[in-house]
């Protein structure tokens, strides 16, 4: 588990310098981190800071599938197919319609197996850092033994066009998982 632990350390810190050179956005764990965090929590939110900037910012979908893929994780977003393998499904077709998608994490609070992020989500590079752009977005993971075993989001749209998209596509339920 140690082991597991300082790879994932290793793997976001090159994550970092890697979103970096490709004009992404980072997530900044270090600036993020509370003191009262205890290690299993800051080892929590290490695992999802690694999980969402491959995922919501890199768009490195095999690195995720070859890290996370895991029959375990189910999604409670009833817009989203389940399972990691429905999630980069979507996000795959998504990111070729907005390649620049991004995702640009505020605030992180872990609670025990818990980690919340509250962030900006924006589909064009003009419009990252303008508030009234994009979307603002809560996602709540769960893990369990080191692993990323469910998922929730509240997700509101900050502008006219992210209104229309959410009227748009939030009547597919795309899994039987309940919201809750």
């Amino acid at each position: 588990m140690i082991k597991r632990l300082t790879s994932l350390m290793l793997l976001v810190a090159t994550t970092t310098v890697f979103a970096q050179s490709n004009d992404s956005v980072t997530i900044d764990l270090a600036s993020l981190k509370k003191e009262n965090w205890t290690e299993q929590e800051a080892n929590n939110a290490a695992l999802i800071t690694d999980f969402v900037q491959h995922l919501m910012n890199d768009h490195d979908f095999d690195y995720v599938m070859k890290h996370y893929n895991d029959s375990a994780y189910v999604q409670h977003n009833r817009n989203l197919p389940d399972k990691v393998t429905g999630l980069v499904g979507f996000l795959t077709e998504f990111v070729e319609e907005y390649p620049d998608y991004s995702y640009d994490v505020k605030h992180i609070y872990v609670d025990g197996d818990y980690v919340i992020f509250h962030s900006h989500a924006t589909l064009n590079k003009e419009d990252r850092g303008n508030d009234e752009k994009g979307m603002n977005i809560i996602d709540t993971w769960r893990i369990e033994d080191g692993r990323i075993v469910e998922h929730w989001d509240s997700i509101q749209a900050l502008d006219f066009s992210m209104r229309v998209y959410s009227l748009i596509s939030g009547g597919d339920i795309a899994n039987e998982n309940g919201v809750f």
